[in-house]
């Protein structure tokens, strides 16, 4: 009896093996000849967005498409890991009950075996079926092992379009969202929010205002390429007479450093040579809920180290909804939640150059990219956002030269790109490791003003210097042109238009296709704020505060102007219906009637 249960449990899982080997070398070749359907729709649904930037309802489909995307990937390696040791334990399974039922055999004599001796024969036969089965499943794990490339290939693929896709729609972090690392491209499905339970919460706190989806995570938008999918926005407010101004508070040190918004919070920066802070505003009432001040240890700088006291916060701090990240011209980063609560701070050193340091930080997925470009070690870095690790940094190679300017994502054939302009150099990187894509030269000077891009076209411009046109895909030079040339203020563009405004008072467009100048309007004011892009429209502050609205096409045409009240140098951040603006010493909330 008791043999006959080991024969049976044997036969039983050699099946299995046979069976889970055959499904596995069949999957590798799958696996191998497919291209991911999930991939190819989601570029489709991407290169569509770029022609529809301001359509939500697109852009959150394509989120809906990533999360099964991912879901699929990791369904599929957990199914062929499952596999494996599904295999693995039959293997054990089928060996140890093949040699407990021939346990009490004699091994094969040492001697020229008898065709007709029967026990001989069948105890051969056992050793070429054990031996049989094992090498079966050996050569099924070396499938398992040459597929892993492939389903490695299908990872990147998707996880690079994550990362565009989470660029693109963080502006749609809303309470029912799913958690997404964006930089690992893994799906928790043990963090998805229950429905059920989010209406009780909603329930309970009826009383708390609903928090908007478009969200301005960084200087000039999330890609920090001056484009705002918000919709529903004010075009005219004045804040002597209270026109369209929800509330206005003031803040307590001076500061250049623009607003940005995620959630119900409005951050920004002030500071002098006392203190230097990290302010948290509430949306709906511009009350100031928190402070956090970096290190006080001032690294044996003052006030006249800096030719413009301002510059003491002049660099944007950046956010992703849970956590938000400030620099200050120390090299002293401070990174909170949104509660105020400290998470990490360092030091990166005090930079080599006359101003500080005064470039604004980038979010990309769960990491902030930080532009230190200085006399004595000049850097880009991306530091993990929740713990203040460095992920990777790259040496600026090139000699560059001290620069104030920002970094910005942009995307090409779906991939994304970071770009940092500096002197002299234009130079491209890839996002998730540092390493350098491609570089132009060219530039020269104190480079403050940032790039743009649009269409997989990036746009550079700088005083004293040169505007080029460079294609993302290769680095080469579409068009140069030397019109007007921006030193503070940095451009946004359209797949048509690329739109400019120069510090002393002439706000221009041009072609994205050819570098011609098509319009240009002459100011007596100066601008040092960069024009946002929204729903069709250019926002743009010059430093007595006079708001410009255009329309963003080929005419180039100024809807209306008018004075807000107070000078502004600061870039205004947007969600739906509001824009908050920062001024020379207050900041406020504009809300569409």
């Amino acid at each position: 009896m008791k043999k006959a249960i080991l024969r049976n449990i044997a036969i039983i899982s050699a099946i299995f093996i046979v069976s889970f080997s055959i499904m596995l070398i069949t999957n590798h070749f799958q696996v191998r000849n497919s291209t991911p359907l999930e991939t190819e729709i989601m570029t489709t649904l991407m290169e569509i967005n770029n022609q529809n930037a301001n359509n939500p309802e697109l852009q959150a489909q394509i989120r809906q498409l990533d999360l099964l995307a991912r879901q699929a990937y990791f369904g599929n390696q957990h199914s062929l890991m499952a596999g494996v040791y599904i295999l693995l334990a039959m293997l054990a399974v089928f060996i140890l009950c093949t040699r407990l039922y021939f346990a009490k055999d004699k091994n094969i004599p040492d001697k020229e075996i008898d065709p007709i001796d029967e026990w001989a024969i069948k105890t051969k036969a056992r050793k070429y079926v054990i031996w049989g089965t094992a090498g079966l499943a050996a050569i099924a794990l070396l499938f398992v092992t040459m597929t892993s490339p492939y389903l490695k290939a299908q990872r990147d693929a998707k996880e690079s379009l994550n990362n565009e896709i989470s660029a693109e729609v963080q502006n749609y972090q809303g309470s029912e969202d799913i958690a997404f690392d964006a930089a690992n491209a893994a799906y928790d499905p043990d963090e998805a929010i229950n429905e059920d339970d989010e209406a009780n919460e909603n329930d309970e706190a009826a009383d708390i205002p609903e928090a908007p989806r478009i969200t301005h995570n960084a200087f000039r938008g999330n890609n920090g390429t001056g484009v705002s999918s918000a919709r529903g926005l004010p075009t005219r407010w004045n804040l002597s007479t209270r026109q369209n101004i929800a509330w206005r508070t003031e803040i307590p040190r001076p500061g250049m450093s623009s607003p940005v918004i995620n959630g119900n919070r409005v951050f920004i920066t002030a500071g002098d040579d006392t203190a230097r802070e990290l302010y948290a505003y509430d949306l709906n009432t511009g009350t100031l809920l928190w402070t956090l001040a970096a290190p006080s240890n001032n690294q044996g700088i003052s006030a006249n180290d800096f030719y413009y006291p301002p510059m003491w916060a002049a660099s944007t701090p950046a956010t992703n909804g849970n956590q938000v990240v400030a620099i200050f011209p120390t090299g002293d980063i401070i990174a909170a939640d949104m509660d105020g609560n400290q998470l990490w701070t360092r030091n990166l050193g005090v930079p080599d150059n006359h101003y500080g340091y005064a470039s604004s930080l980038l979010i990309f997925g769960n990491l902030v990219i930080v532009q230190y470009d200085n006399h004595n070690d000049p850097r880009v870095m991306a530091l993990d956002i929740a713990t203040g690790a460095e992920r990777w940094s790259t040496a600026r190679t090139e000699r560059v030269r001290t620069t104030w300017s920002s970094p910005i994502m942009a995307f090409v054939d779906g991939t994304p790109q970071l770009v940092l302009m500096g002197n002299p150099n234009i130079t491209a990187y890839n996002p998730n490791n540092g390493q350098q894509l491609w570089q132009v030269g060219g530039l020269s000077g104190e480079v403050g003003s940032s790039a743009t891009s649009a269409n997989g076209i990036i746009f550079a411009a700088s005083e004293y210097a040169r505007m080029v046109a460079i294609n993302g895909a290769t680095g080469e030079v579409m068009w140069e042109n030397r019109d007007f040339l921006p030193d503070i203020s940095s451009p946004v563009a359209t797949r048509d238009n690329v739109f400019l405004a120069v510090g002393y008072g002439v706000v221009a467009n041009f072609s994205a296709q050819t570098g011609e100048l098509r319009t240009e309007h002459d100011f007596r004011g100066s601008f040092y704020s960069s024009p946002m892009l929204a729903e069709g429209r250019i926002y743009l502050f010059d430093t007595d505060g006079k708001a410009y609205i255009f329309a963003a096409n080929d005419a180039f045409t100024l809807l209306d102007s008018f004075e807000t009240g107070e000078k502004t140098y600061a870039s205004p951040a947007f969600t739906d219906g509001r824009i908050i603006v920062r001024t020379d010493n207050s900041i406020y909330m504009v809300m569409a009637n």
